[in-house]
């Protein structure tokens, strides 16, 4: 192969790699969305306040690594309400915890 063909080959190969680890970063951002999604709706249906502060920093942990990897402020938002829910569980203020909850799964449902 002459200089040309091998520095076209690398060129393409360079893009390939790039693209894959673009995809994969887009990737993992969908799976943290809907891991965070899970916990959130878990919070909403926890049976009592403790068990909605659990889920909501599951959601949390998955809703910030969602936002590191494709900012929103539909993330932001959620993780505000999360806070919420997590404050309120732990003092044992389940219907406020589970309505924080619920405004957190409206805004990862919004989130990109």
């Amino acid at each position: 192969m002459n200089v040309l063909n091998r520095g076209i080959i690398k060129g393409l190969l360079t893009a390939a790699f790039a693209t894959m680890l673009g995809l994969s970063a887009a990737q993992a951002a969908e799976d943290h969305k809907a891991e965070a999604l899970k916990h959130a709706e878990a919070a909403v249906a926890a049976g009592n306040a403790a068990g909605v502060a659990e889920h909501a920093e599951a959601a949390k942990t998955h809703a910030a690594a969602a936002n590191a990897e494709k900012k929103s402020p539909h993330y932001d938002a959620a993780i505000t309400s999360l806070n919420s829910a997590i404050e309120h569980g732990k003092m044992g203020h389940a219907d406020i915890a589970k309505k924080s909850a619920e405004e957190a799964v409206t805004h990862l449902k919004a989130a990109p």
